[in-house]
């Protein structure tokens, strides 16, 4: 099995990458294979609604010149997907939201290819701002029909100069119940029997008043 984060820290081992660092301990520690992608340091453009992924139905989206259409296939093939990202004035930094309205429109487009995997989100946060960032992040795992994985509080973390999350020892004590709850989330979907619901097409309808 095998877990992917995307860390959506425009500074590659900022507070984010220490919270998943010590997630990742203890996947390793379970068989759980991890790898990070770092998207926040990147030139990431935004969805512009054009749906061509929608058209085409190839699992990409129409810009080709980011690491977006890459990471998406990683994405795919992996069991579990995390989302962790630092706060911007109260929510995802730019870079990681454009990331993540893609890669995520492009799976819906192509029949919810991320349905039913197991995802989490964390949120690495100086002072406030943590509790919208995480609730944002969030909504993009609940959409996707994601089994959404959670700890004995919100997940998010504290510290302001890289490496001081790690002082965090509620924000630990977070980290330790989450990733145990999703190593325990992961094994138990591999060996299920049951099986899964049918995928239901969207039927879509906007609020038009006279």
């Amino acid at each position: 099995m095998k877990v992917v984060a995307v860390n959506g820290s425009p500074r590659k081992n900022g507070n984010t990458y220490s919270a998943l660092n010590y997630l990742e301990k203890i996947f390793n520690k379970n068989g759980i294979e991890f790898e990070i992608i770092h998207v926040g340091n990147s030139l990431i453009h935004g969805c512009t609604g054009c749906l061509t992924c929608r058209k085409t139905k190839d699992e990409t989206c129409v810009f080709k010149e980011d690491l977006v259409n890459d990471a998406i296939q990683v994405m795919k093939e992996a069991d579990g997907l995390i989302l962790g990202s630092p706060v911007y004035f109260s929510d995802i930094p730019g870079t990681m939201k454009s990331f993540l309205d893609r890669a995520f429109y492009v799976s819906t487009a192509n029949d919810n290819f991320f349905r039913h995997k197991v995802g989490a989100s964390i949120a690495a946060v100086r002072r406030s701002g943590g509790i919208p960032t995480y609730d944002n992040l969030n909504k993009y795992l609940l959409y996707s029909e994601m089994l959404v994985v959670g700890a004995n509080y919100w997940n998010v973390i504290h510290g302001r100069l890289p490496g001081e999350v790690l002082l965090d020892e509620e924000g630990l004590q977070m980290l330790d119940t989450l990733g145990n709850n999703m190593v325990w989330t992961l094994k138990m979907v591999k060996e299920s029997k049951i099986s899964k619901p049918k995928h239901v097409k969207k039927h879509y309808f906007s609020f038009i008043r006279d």
